[in-house]
């Protein structure tokens, strides 16, 4: 029996690596074989967070990144493919969602944009990519985000459970599985680690906060966590989708302008709060009770998972793990799973979450031959 092979590639807001999977989809069932981290080099994360922000050059700038992501990623699926013992041949597509540099949905011609470039990752690697998953559904007066949702209902949704997907990477976004026939429901929430991230490197020149230690070391501050809360983003109704464009290092420096009074710990618990409230806000507005399963990063945050326990008292938190599905991986499998469905020629959105007009087909293709 033929397998149906593709691999996922992502890479998040929170620009920690390049995370390649590879998935077997054969009679509908979703086997993860093998996994794979490329670590993201120095020189081209700087590089990626500046071009992130209006600057001079934008434009011979993002061509070169474009290229040298895209070798990355390629590098990815040989690091991959490496640790298989499946031959490149075998795969049937490779699923690339790129590193988004720019979210700006919301303006009068709205655009997203995800650079590594697919022709590069398809000449070295000898294998199809499908990419550019986003702009189709922007296209259709979508936000082009989130597209995971689908994904989630796919792999997650199970009659009679009321379940929350929380995926908590840069940016955090929900994901709410009904349980019933009704329409999925899903948005970018809001900072998930992008915002800690931030100030612990910062403040102390760590990538990040391990297990929240950091911030469970402070108090924090009700009224910063009130300011930053009044943001106008939260009280948004979906669908909605937001990313770096907006969650900063200049909204953070703005926002903590007033508190230069606080403990550098004190901010770090108040961010980490922010996170927590602004996800449990959202999922109260949504069902006052049902199974929360968190992956991304975030999922390993200890403190974080702790708090958002003790402000959701009636919900049931977990990771994704409790589900059989590792949290690191969650994402790469989606957009393994995105490529599978546009080789299928079957549609990758759901309207009722991005806002787009109808449901497409989703992606371009760029061959390996």
């Amino acid at each position: 029996m033929s397998k149906h092979y593709y691999i996922g590639l992502m890479s998040g807001t929170s620009m920690d690596g390049v995370d390649a999977v590879l998935v077997d989809f054969t009679d509908d069932k979703i086997t993860l074989v093998d996994t794979h981290t490329e670590p993201l080099p120095s020189h081209l994360l700087s590089g990626l967070q500046r071009l992130c922000q209006s600057g001079s050059d934008e434009i011979n700038r993002m061509g070169i990144l474009d290229r040298s992501v895209g070798k990355l990623f390629a590098q990815a699926v040989e690091g991959l493919l490496a640790k298989s013992d499946i031959d490149r041949h075998q795969i049937m597509a490779i699923g690339s969602h790129g590193q988004t540099v720019r979210h700006m949905p919301n303006l009068e011609l709205g655009f997203t944009l995800q650079i590594g470039d697919p022709n590069t990752i398809a000449a070295l690697t000898g294998i199809d990519v499908i990419a550019d998953f986003r702009r189709k559904d922007i296209a259709l007066g979508g936000q082009g985000a989130p597209l995971v949702p689908a994904f989630h209902q796919e792999l997650f949704a199970r009659t009679g459970h009321q379940r929350m997907i929380l995926n908590i990477g840069g940016i955090s976004n929900i994901t709410y599985l009904p349980g019933d026939a009704s329409a999925v429901i899903g948005f970018d929430n809001g900072p998930g680690n992008t915002l800690i991230d931030t100030w612990i490197k910062q403040m102390q020149g760590e990538a990040f906060d391990k297990d929240g230690a950091w911030a469970a070391s402070g108090k924090t501050d009700e009224q910063l966590l009130t300011q930053m809360l009044s943001h106008s983003y939260f009280s948004l109704s979906a669908p909605k989708s937001t990313g770096r464009e907006l969650f900063n290092q200049a909204w953070l420096e703005q926002q903590t302008a007033d508190f230069g009074y606080l403990h550098e710990a004190d901010i770090q618990s108040t961010l980490l709060d922010l996170t927590c409230h602004s996800i449990a806000n959202d999922c109260l507005k949504l069902t006052d009770k049902a199974e929360l399963y968190v992956c991304g990063g975030g999922a390993f945050n200890t403190e974080l998972l702790s708090r958002l326990a003790k402000l959701l008292p009636s919900y049931q938190v977990h990771t994704t793990a409790s589900l059989g599905i590792d949290p690191q991986w969650v994402e790469g499998i989606a957009f393994a799973w995105l490529a599978m469905r546009h080789k299928l020629g079957l549609p990758g959105n759901l309207p009722a979450v991005t806002g787009a007009s109808r449901g497409t087909v989703l992606g371009g293709l760029f061959p390996g031959n």
